[in-house]
């Protein structure tokens, strides 16, 4: 029985036949049961051997007994069943992977004869492509000098492509280097994204300041240095040297070489920095350099040190904003009309320059701008830097650019009105309406001072004559050190200095009354010797402090801790000045 079997198991060309694993009946190993029989389709040889072996099985049972018949046969059928189903398994698990590996096998051999079939091509188009070149080859060689033959017969197909083949790869060769040659300027005409980076900000450094300052400074001086050369030839300081640069520039306007004498004067220049940079010591200015002094840098700066470094820096980073600022706005309302009759002028100039650039040749135009300008710049204004009157009176660009205001001085004029319209709209209203709670008026402008405890005569006793000049109307902020009190209370006063015609005036901010004892007033006839002053020497610099020395006081008073103290100097000293001069004229006994 087992024979049989096996035989049908490993029947190799009838493995096809049995049912797929998906069809195979989902029951397991222990069900023995005769209703779920496995059927597999099977030939009529395979049924003849089975038929067979059921005869021989019978044969065998009826040679046992009729005793252990019935119970042999019950056993030897549930071994069998199992047994059968058992091959058949594994028959259709066999069938399921033979059939990936057939399939797999298939797909290889495709690819590979594909391949095959690729090498043999390429190497079919290599043979050709050589013949073409030999039949090419030996056509050249022939002498023309021989006789002619009859014409070749035309050629096949595939020499017709070669050739096409060769133009393609001259063609590509040809671009090939065109790129290579002028590709790097053509990439440069592709268009991309803008970029936008974000610059860096460096942390507030006053090192860096001052160096940056220094930088600054340094960019700025060749063009210091070529204004004040220019600013020297037009005040004729060396008298040959303005005199042959009239001369030469004259005679180069007069023949038309005003322009090519610049640009030689370019070249020259060039030239002249070129030697210089190659070490050579050339040095021409017509008023001599001051070299300023350098101060090495140090490295290791103490609070106090960096703190006057960049109250210094500062101030200078100011001033020069300032400047920058006046410079911008002054042009800004020249040509917004804000002073109409000096942008007048500028208006009928341009007319006239325009009309003129329309009806004279440029030859003649040119020659006469060259013309004026040499006569304005060596002549004219030699004469209104030597006459101030007369530049005052005459000198049209210089009498446009005073008087053109910058926002600053606009909006100090707005508040001026302002002001001058309120007293005088309460003073028609009532007549017997009293200025303004801490103003003071001045009886010949019409305008009203004032200080935080009231009025600026009732506050230190003064007549009301008596106000703060224009450069300290608001005051400085600073500190009174009395050196003859021995009290911390009375030793430093913190407040606010102001100076008059005839009075220092210093407010306490420690004063509860408008008119207090803490106060300072101080006569400028009073006052005996005005100097700079450094409260502490360990700090660098020229200090932050004023010292006044009177005949009441053993001990100059210092005024110190002010941040403007050089501009409150200059106008305390030149009021001190005036005062002094103005007694000894009156007094000349004294």
């Amino acid at each position: 029985m087992r024979k049989h079997l096996d035989r049908i198991r490993f029947r190799g060309q009838r493995r096809d036949e049995f049912l797929d694993l998906a069809e195979s009946p989902n029951t397991s190993d222990t069900e023995c049961t005769e209703e779920i029989v496995i059927k597999p389709r099977t030939s009529v040889r395979e049924t003849e051997e089975l038929r067979e072996a059921e005869g021989e099985q019978q044969q065998s049972e009826a040679q046992a007994g009729p005793g252990s018949f019935s119970a042999a046969l019950q056993e030897d059928q549930r071994t069998d069943l199992n047994e059968v189903k058992g091959h058949l398994e594994i028959a259709l698990l066999e069938k399921h992977f033979l059939q990936e590996e057939l399939r797999k096998l298939k797909e290889e051999s495709n690819v590979e004869s594909l391949k095959q079939e690729l090498e043999r091509e390429r190497s079919r188009c290599n043979e050709l492509e050589q013949k073409i070149n030999d039949v090419l080859r030996s056509s050249l060689e022939d002498s023309p000098s021989q006789t002619p033959k009859p014409s070749p017969p035309l050629p096949p197909p595939s020499t017709v492509s070669s050739t096409d083949k060769q133009k393609d790869k001259l063609s590509d060769s040809f671009l090939k280097w065109l790129y290579n040659r002028f590709g790097v300027y053509i990439e440069d005409f592709r268009f991309q994204p803008e970029e936008h980076t974000v610059e860096t900000e460096e942390p507030l450094s006053a090192k860096r300041l001052t160096e940056n300052m220094r930088r600054l400074k340094r960019g700025f001086r060749p063009v210091t240095n070529f204004k004040r050369n220019l600013s020297a030839l037009s005040s004729w300081y060396s008298v040959y040297t303005s005199a042959i640069a009239f001369i030469v520039y004259m005679y180069a306007a007069w023949h038309g070489w005003a322009v090519p004498m610049f640009l030689f004067l370019a070249i020259l220049r060039l030239s002249l920095n070129y030697l210089i940079a190659r070490g050579w010591r050339i040095q021409w200015s017509i008023v001599p350099e001051v070299s300023e002094p350098v101060e090495p840098p140090k490295e290791d700066l103490t609070v106090s040190e960096k703190f006057q470094l960049v109250l210094d820096v500062a101030q200078k980073a100011q001033n020069l904003f300032g400047k920058m600022a006046n410079i911008l706005e002054k042009i800004k309302n020249l040509f917004m009309w804000v002073q109409p009759e000096l942008t007048q002028k500028l208006y009928v100039g341009l007319w006239l320059a325009f009309i003129s650039s329309c009806l004279l040749p440029y030859k003649l135009l040119g020659f006469i701008i060259g013309v004026y300008a040499g006569i304005k710049f060596f002549i004219i204004d030699f004469i209104f830097k030597s006459c101030p009157k007369l530049r005052q009176r005459y000198d049209t660009p210089y009498i446009i650019w005073t008087n053109l205001p910058t926002d600053l001085q606009l909006k100090e004029r707005s508040n001026t009105t302002l002001s001058r319209r309120v007293p005088a709209a309460g003073g028609r209203g009532s007549l017997g309406a009293a200025a303004p709670l801490g103003v003071s008026r001045d009886e010949d402008g019409g305008r009203y001072y004032s200080t935080k405890r009231g009025t600026f005569h009732e506050v230190f006793n003064l007549p009301e004559s008596e106000h703060p000049l224009t450069v300290c109307e608001n005051g400085w902020r600073c500190c009174l050190i009395n050196r003859d009190r021995k009290t911390p209370t009375d030793y430093i006063r913190n407040g606010v200095l102001y100076v008059t015609e005839n009075h220092l005036c210093f407010e306490s901010s420690s004063s509860r009354s408008g008119s207090s004892k803490r106060n300072k007033v101080i006569k400028l006839t009073d006052i005996t010797d005005i100097q700079k002053y450094k409260v502490l020497s360990v700090l660098p610099g020229s200090g932050m402090g004023i010292s006044i020395a009177t005949p009441s006081t053993q001990k100059p008073m210092v005024f110190g801790a002010m941040i403007h103290r050089d501009e409150a100097f200059d106008a305390i000293n030149t009021q001190y000045m005036k005062i002094n001069c103005f007694a000894t004229a009156t007094n000349p006994e004294t």
